[in-house]
């Protein structure tokens, strides 16, 4: 659970914005990130995001209870949790609370909400599925590390013209390699990431900075508002101006 603090969340193949007050559940062997917005040079400790995170081993339930009629519902939250999941509307809220509770909770007690989360997480609808039907963990320790580096060399150029050459250069590759490992490895191409990553950054400013559509598309690193505008529809389903009347504060 995000306590404080926005920036850009990656979960298996899929980039969104996060921000304070959102929580995810992840299983298992799911790569995931989450990069705080820290301009360069404004770098202090409060900048930075502010989380709590809890982990547990699924065997704390117990495979006889999983196969039983009364886990098969918590059976199918752990299964759905491999690709990531957003918990949203009134069961945040609940979640919220009994997390906050879980971090003053000792022995048994601390058990046994972490249990009462689950079941919850078991029983509602709030839940958005994060990354694709498709995506499929491929990455080694080596992968994600170097996966990583590339995250965080686009997310602080992403407003600067990006070339595969200097990517290439950075992971040691030749840029045919990269882009086919790119591809392999997050589940779409190198110019989509950035893309993406462009517009999450364009989805900000529309709303916190309450900029237009041309101020946000050229702060974004978009070098054509017609690019920009095609991009946008295809990642987001709206235009920036439906965008804005739908997320943006009444």
């Amino acid at each position: 659970m995000v306590l404080k603090g926005r920036g850009t969340q990656f979960i298996g193949d899929s980039i969104r914005p996060y921000k304070e007050g959102e929580i995810t559940f992840t299983g298992p062997n799911l790569p995931h990130l989450w990069r705080s917005d820290i301009e360069t040079g404004k770098t202090t400790k409060e900048n930075f995001s502010k989380g709590i995170v809890v982990y547990f081993n699924q065997n704390i339930l117990g495979e006889n209870l999983l196969q039983k009629e009364e886990g098969l519902k918590l059976k199918h939250l752990l299964e759905r949790s491999l690709r990531g999941l957003l918990v949203t509307g009134v069961t945040a809220e609940k979640i919220k609370t009994l997390m906050q509770n879980l971090v003053h909770q000792e022995g048994l007690e601390k058990v046994v909400g972490l249990l009462e989360i689950l079941h919850l997480l078991s029983q509602t609808d709030d839940l958005e599925v994060l990354a694709s039907p498709g995506y499929i963990n491929s990455l080694k320790q080596g992968d994600t590390e170097r996966m990583n580096i590339v995250y965080a060399y686009v997310m602080q150029n992403f407003r600067s013209k990006i070339g595969l050459e200097e990517l290439a250069e950075l992971t040691n590759m030749t840029p045919t390699s990269f882009s086919r490992y790119f591809k392999v490895h997050a589940n779409k191409t190198f110019s989509e990431f950035v893309s993406e990553i462009r517009i999450g950054h364009a989805c900000k400013l529309l709303l916190e900075e309450k900029m237009n559509a041309s101020q946000a598309c050229y702060s974004s690193g978009f070098q054509t508002l017609s690019n920009f505008n095609k991009q946008f529809k295809a990642i987001t389903r709206r235009t920036p101006s439906a965008y804005k009347k739908e997320f943006g504060p009444l």
